[in-house]
């Protein structure tokens, strides 16, 4: 009886110890699907804003970027898929350690109560116990047989009620069993899916790039156009924040004449310190839309040996999307490069953030702006009906990457 005690309490400790573990793989189980669900949206947004009237009307290195982009999507997509079915795989082999497990304790404490029932049946007449009683040489022994017999009987009543539990426990483990494998039949359906999906994806690639290599030198010059003029916009940003930098220390009254670091106000200074504090959390430059370009150095799409620089993020978005502030601060510069789309600089303390590839302003020079605030529309293009805001970050004249201060660029 009291072993079968001490066994009751070493379950129920084993099973407190166990609680976090199941509920460290729930957490993480569902921090893979909200990462899977995310990449679904992206492909479909990829599809939307980048690929659904390229065929029509885009040239081939627009549609080489745009399936070069989902490829590499949809391949994190597999991965994340193949990580969510090996974690349900291990929770289905625990689910039928345990059941097994259950089943022996089910099939031993049953075992156990087979034989208290025979015996008690053995000795149930009135007459048994009195007599059990009676033949006490002393009061005490009277007594504490008196003791065993309640102790003998609320123990058949633990025993009845673990059969119980471990029963109802049994019933949920083999409920949690067989949905669990139905989640993963369905997550391996969709992996072959996507899988099909991908292969798709670089047949259709590879026939592109087979369009490319019969007019190489047309699309070499393309590429080489796209550089010069990535360059020539970066050369311009950064110009315009030296300019900035030596306009601002200037008017404050310092004798400086650095050009690389402004030399802030205490009210800059609380302005540079909350934007720092909200690295990571900072809202998107536009309403909706996908991050099309990262920052740094990537290959290109056609001729994976050319490298390229980005020094801030391409966003696809809708057309007639608007341009937006992604935190308080002061319009520092109008960008408007010969030959294309216009720009605006915000200052942010000592951070700069660019909104670049806008067709019509909203704001000018010196004006106060608020989070959210509208900058401007963002330009699309009639030849392949993309609308892309480049956005750019900077603290002083050192290069940012956005995507470590936006959430979830």
């Amino acid at each position: 009886m009291i072993e079968a005690r001490q066994y009751s309490y070493i379950f129920f400790l084993l099973f407190l110890l166990g609680a976090p573990r199941a509920w460290s793989q729930t957490s993480e189980q569902k921090a893979l699907e909200e990462k899977r669900e995310q990449l679904q949206n992206e492909i479909r947004e990829i599809n939307r804003l980048l690929l659904s009237e390229k065929k029509e009307r885009g040239t081939v290195l627009d549609q080489m970027e745009a399936l070069d982009k989902k490829i590499t999507v949809r391949q994190q997509l597999i991965r994340v898929t193949n990580q969510q079915a090996n974690l349900l795989n291990r929770q289905i082999n625990t689910n039928i350690r345990n059941i097994s497990k259950l089943k022996g304790e089910l099939q031993e404490i049953k075992d156990e109560y087979a034989k208290m029932i025979q015996k008690s049946y053995q000795n149930k007449s009135k007459q048994n116990r009195l007599m059990f009683l009676l033949s006490s040489e002393s009061f005490y022994q009277a007594f504490k047989r008196l003791q065993y017999m309640k102790q003998y009987t609320d123990y058949r009543k633990e025993q009845g009620a673990q059969i119980l539990a471990k029963t109802e426990e049994l019933t949920r483990l083999n409920m949690d069993l067989n949905e669990e494998r139905k989640v993963k039949e369905v997550l391996l359906a969709q992996n072959t899916k996507a899988k099909d999906q991908l292969f798709a994806e670089i047949q259709e690639q590879k026939a592109l790039l087979g369009t490319i290599r019969q007019n190489e030198s047309k699309y070499a010059k393309a590429i080489d156009e796209k550089k010069r003029e990535a360059r020539k916009i970066d050369q311009q940003i950064e110009n315009l924040i030296r300019s900035a930098i030596a306009a601002s220390n200037k008017e404050a009254g310092k004798t400086t004449t650095s050009t690389s670091k402004f030399v802030l106000t205490p009210e800059a200074t609380i302005v540079a310190n909350n934007f720092s504090a909200n690295k990571g959390k900072l809202i998107w430059p536009v309403e909706k839309g996908i991050k099309s370009q990262g920052f740094g150095i990537y290959n290109d799409a056609v001729y994976p040996g050319i490298k390229h620089q980005s020094n801030g993020v391409i966003i696809a978005t809708d057309p007639g999307s608007k341009a937006r502030a992604i935190f308080e601060g002061e319009v520092i510069a109008i960008l408007a490069v010969p030959g294309g789309n216009k720009g605006v600089q915000v200052k942010h303390g000592n951070f700069i953030s660019t909104y670049y590839n806008l067709a019509e302003l909203y704001v000018k020079k010196g004006d106060k702006v608020k989070i959210k605030d509208e900058l401007g529309t963002i330009y699309t293009n009639r030849s392949n009906g993309q609308t892309r805001l480049k956005f750019y970050l900077y603290q002083d004249t050192d290069r940012l990457n956005p995507e470590e201060w936006v959430y979830r660029l």
